[in-house]
């Protein structure tokens, strides 16, 4: 069985969604970041860099294995498990594509967002809003991907579980925009799935 130590959070939910969907057994250790325990001695000794998610696989190659990172988290299990990796060359490259897309650049804006709004000590409606119009274009950007197709890579991937979560926090800018029917249709098949809406739960 898998430890997973997380928050409600967009990365630790695409650690639980992954594990749902590849039907891992996994036990989930809350970490209340409004508390502070990510910078718990104990945690430290699991991620010195003080951030969830964090997995525990007691059963890895070569032995228990500590792995941070929910990119590398998802890239770990999908290998693992041979699921959500295509084995077609050209549509691994495209999941891996749309991997990153959502790992460092939908991800990245919607962090400076958050901290635009409810972190930086001098807040700005200007720099707010720059983050708000990355996030709307790189909506757009998706939208645009998923014209004519089910998923970011064809197939359902580990691309559509690191892109889902975030897109949910910033559904507000979907519905402001009104002209993401791709986007909309994609996250709302997403959201039907079962291991999808137990992995949410489950960090909640």
């Amino acid at each position: 069985m898998i430890d997973l130590y997380a928050a409600n959070s967009s990365n630790s939910q695409r650690v639980a969604i992954m594990l749902e969907e590849c039907g891992i057994d996994y036990e989930v250790h809350r970490v209340d970041l409004s508390r502070g325990e990510q910078r718990s001695d104990t945690f430290l000794q699991l991620n010195p860099a003080g951030a969830v998610p964090v997995i525990v696989d007691p059963d890895a190659p070569g032995g228990s294995m500590t792995i941070t990172q929910s990119g590398a988290i998802l890239l770990y299990l999908a290998m693992k498990t041979g699921r959500y990796f295509p084995k077609d060359p050209a549509m691994r490259a495209r999941a891996f594509e749309w991997f990153m897309f959502a790992a460092s650049d939908f991800s990245s804006y919607s962090t400076m967002l958050f901290l635009a709004n409810a972190v930086l000590p001098d807040k700005s409606d200007a720099n707010a809003g720059f983050f708000e119009e990355r996030l709307a274009r790189y909506l757009g950007v998706a939208n645009a991907r998923l014209e004519g197709r089910q998923f970011l890579a064809d197939e359902l991937s580990i691309a559509d579980f690191a892109l889902y979560p975030v897109v949910r926090v910033r559904y507000a800018l979907v519905e402001r925009d009104g002209k993401l029917a791709h986007l909309t249709k994609w996250a709302d098949a997403l959201a039907a799935r079962p291991g999808i809406a137990r992995g949410i739960a489950a960090v909640a």
